[in-house]
């Protein structure tokens, strides 16, 4: 998530969805309207995505090994992301400038507050559906929300996607719909 975010400072937000949105096809590029070439920013969507499949495996093996509730899945993964967090913010020294934002402008607190409620909540129920059908039923969910995200950042606030972008669009959410049907109807195995 850290990477995907700090892609933004270099990838418009379309990009930044549609390469996330790749999380369940091994292979897909973006372009940044910034520069023509592959740039930091789609550097950090690749470590992003690395990061998402990493994670997808761990779910899995957890979910596989110790078939824990999605209450238990999230304490953990969230415990273990503080502590890594924590780390990084000692090491880079951005939890005093957090100090010092805050203290300058205190009304930020709510909408932090807000922020990480809806946050977690809506972790919740990522992890209840990771912990009851698995990762990859997970992701495909999350990229059709991010799908109809992008769609919205277009419409709405005139987010324009490069026929590239566009493409990849297309790629990515077909191969989903393809999935699905395919699996539907394939027979069941006994």
């Amino acid at each position: 998530m850290v990477c995907s975010n700090m892609a933004l400072q270099w990838v418009p937000y379309p990009t930044q969805v549609v390469g996330k949105s790749a999380k369940p096809i091994p292979d897909k590029s973006g372009q940044s309207k910034y520069d023509t070439g592959f740039g930091l920013g789609e550097l950090l969507l690749l470590l992003s995505l690395t990061m998402d499949g990493l994670t997808g495996a761990v779910q899995e093996r957890m979910r596989a090994e110790t078939k824990p509730s999605g209450q238990q899945m999230m304490l953990s993964m969230n415990f273990w992301s503080s502590i890594m967090l924590a780390f990084a913010l000692l090491v880079t020294g951005e939890s005093f400038k957090f100090v010092d934002f805050v203290s300058r402008h205190p009304t930020v607190l709510l909408n932090m507050s807000l922020l990480a409620l809806a946050g977690a909540l809506g972790q919740l129920f990522i992890f209840l559906m990771v912990s009851e059908f698995g990762p990859l039923p997970c992701s495909v969910v999350t990229t059709t929300r991010k799908f109809f995200t992008v769609l919205a950042s277009v419409i709405f606030f005139q987010n324009p996607l490069l026929p590239r972008q566009w493409c990849g669009a297309v790629l990515v959410f077909t191969a989903l719909f393809l999935d699905a049907f395919s699996s539907k109807s394939a027979p069941k195995k006994k």
